[in-house]
């Protein structure tokens, strides 16, 4: 799953700054349920990691229920932490 695709499906556009306060509402709230929903880790990760940097990321434990998943989770949201985009 491409980033600037998830920005599309969800908010209608690839420019972050262009997202009005409602869509991003809107859109991580379709994520999160998307995320529920979707039963490919790969793409759970790529939904997770977005609503991650977005600050909307359900807590690990609900997210992944695979230890291996959480350790890769914990390993993004350090690197992220790391370089300030978070």
């Amino acid at each position: 799953m491409d980033f600037d695709d998830q920005l599309r499906r969800y908010f209608g556009t690839r420019d972050l700054a262009a997202i009005h306060p409602e869509a991003l509402t809107a859109g991580t709230e379709r994520m999160r349920v998307d995320l529920g929903l979707e039963t490919n880790s790969g793409r759970r990760f790529a939904l997770w990691s977005l609503l991650y940097m977005l600050g909307a990321a359900p807590d690990l434990d609900i997210a992944f229920k695979d230890a291996s998943e959480r350790d890769a989770a914990r390993a993004f949201m350090d690197m992220i932490d790391r370089s300030g985009e978070g």
